[in-house]
């Protein structure tokens, strides 16, 4: 019996996520061997064989499937588990027909994965596995068939519709989420404009027991006022100028799915008095009809507005607030919601560089830094524009600083992306003359003395040395990396 650690090898191409389940299995007491791309793990593998491989299926020079392919037409007998922020059903599918024997979708927790790893491991050889599982094995190999069959629950629990990150802000919103899915009850969210509240409501309802029913949007600002009630509750032929036909509103094109009303607080005062109707019993009536009719709908709304704010103020009926109000749901801004921000940008990148046929696949240190520091007052919308017209705009394989879209930083208490660039990232900056002792310390020095202060007091801790600090883990990973990059000890 083999008593060395199980050699797992991790296919991973965000630098953040790849430190982070490298420290986890090897606090778990694995061997881990970690790389970046397909070609370098098709290298790797064609003479190294791990007891388990780990690939991320979205990789920036080949797809995982291309991966997986290849690896099954040389015989690899290792299991797979995949890895994606993508995850479908369909690829699932593909993935377990090409060798996968599991599937894990971002954002998954670390004891998930830990659990997935350790489970795949009792299912080979016991020469193979650690110890104190080796003597748990069974002998049956799961058919195809059972295994695609727990891919539903897998999506279900951890596939947010769209979302990245893995921010402990962001696990929180995961979590009220499927919590909101397993109910009938109305959800309301808030949150300020860019931050992804429509996301988050076809997330509730993708993950509900309405998901193979319709999910009906309106955005209350984007109607006129006198055509809110036909594009909600819908009209019949000539009940008003313009009406050449019957027509059928959200609320009947959304029976049995989930009608979201997006920003609820613009509605006028008059229609908010029929929704307020219409929720009590779903019982609606067209305009210009005679008869009323039944629906079967639930009920989602989202507002950039303060509500509270909005009853005070009598622009919003507090009956009807009091109505919706049932699950409040809060969006955060991306600004809070700290190393997401790169992985979104990594993320954003490489689609658009594939959409526009360029060559970009990173960003500087620096770019990232300023990345960070922006507060991002338009969120992920902001983000995707300022990506978008990179990308656009410019081509090399790093972006840079000096790339980015003029006066971008230079709002409020955001730097100008010259102005953000260190004099010197090692020397202190001399404050009053040669006679005046008074240094500043350069913040990245002074940050890293904070962290490892951190991880001291917390016993090597990572995780809880990251809630002490209101970081994410990954933030912390990922620094280490840069520190130990540069020669830092």
């Amino acid at each position: 019996m083999k008593t060395a650690s199980p050699h797992i090898a991790l296919v991973e191409d965000t630098p953040s996520l790849l430190t982070m389940y490298e420290t986890a299995l090897a606090n778990d007491g694995y061997k881990v061997t970690g790389l970046v791309g397909g070609q370098d793990a098709l290298s790797y593998l064609e003479d190294n064989e791990p007891d388990l491989l780990l690939l991320d299926l979205k990789l920036p020079d080949m797809d995982g499937l291309k991966v997986l392919s290849t690896l099954r037409e040389k015989q690899f007998k290792a299991p797979v588990i995949v890895i994606t922020g993508h995850g479908s059903i369909n690829t699932a599918v593909d993935a377990m027909r090409n060798g996968a024997c599991d599937f894990l979708v971002k954002p998954f927790s670390i004891e998930r994965l830990c659990n997935a790893v350790k489970s795949e491991l009792k299912k080979n050889p016991l020469e193979t596995m650690p110890p104190d599982i080796a003597g748990l094995v069974g002998d049956q190999e799961e058919s195809l068939s059972s295994v695609i069959s727990v891919v539903p629950e897998i999506k279900s629990q951890k596939d947010f519709g769209g979302f990245i990150g893995i921010s402990p802000i962001m696990q929180k919103v995961y979590e009220q989420i499927e919590s909101a899915a397993k109910s009938n009850a109305t959800v309301f969210i808030t949150g300020e404009s860019g931050t992804g509240k429509e996301i988050c409501a076809e997330a509730i309802h993708k993950h509900g027991a309405r998901a193979n029913k319709p999910f009906i949007p309106i955005n209350c600002a984007a109607i006129p006022r006198d055509l809110m009630e036909s594009e909600l509750f819908g009209h019949v032929k000539g009940s008003f100028t313009g009406a050449i036909a019957n027509r059928e509103g959200a609320v009947k094109l959304a029976d049995g799915g989930t009608l979201f009303l997006d920003e609820i607080a613009e509605m006028n005062p008059d229609m908010q008095t029929k929704l307020l109707r219409f929720l009590q019993n779903l019982v609606f009536q067209k305009v210009g009809g005679s008869r009323p009719e039944k629906t079967d709908v639930r009920i989602i709304c989202a507002t950039n507005r303060n509500p509270v704010d909005e009853v005070n103020a009598g622009r919003f009926r507090e009956d009807l607030f009091y109505r919706l109000h049932v699950l409040p749901l809060y969006m955060p801004p991306l600004r809070d919601r700290g190393d997401d921000i790169i992985d979104i940008a990594h993320t954003l990148l490489r689609s658009y560089a594939t959409e526009e046929n360029k060559d970009f696949e990173n960003f500087s240190d620096e770019t990232e830094n300023l990345l960070r520091r922006y507060s991002w007052p338009g969120n992920i919308r902001q983000l995707q524009n300022v990506i978008r017209n990179i990308v656009v705009m410019r081509n090399a394989r790093l972006v840079t600083a000096d790339m980015m879209p003029p006066g971008l930083f230079v709002s409020g208490d955001n730097m100008a992306v010259t102005e953000a660039r260190p004099r010197s990232p090692c020397r202190p900056y001399e404050m009053g003359g040669a006679d005046n002792s008074t240094t500043i310390r350069p913040l990245l020095e002074v940050e890293r003395e904070i962290i490892e202060e951190a991880i001291a007091i917390c016993h090597g801790n990572i995780p809880q040395a990251a809630a002490a600090l209101g970081v994410s883990p990954s933030t912390i990973y990922r620094k280490k990396v840069v520190w130990k990059s540069d020669g830092v000890r």
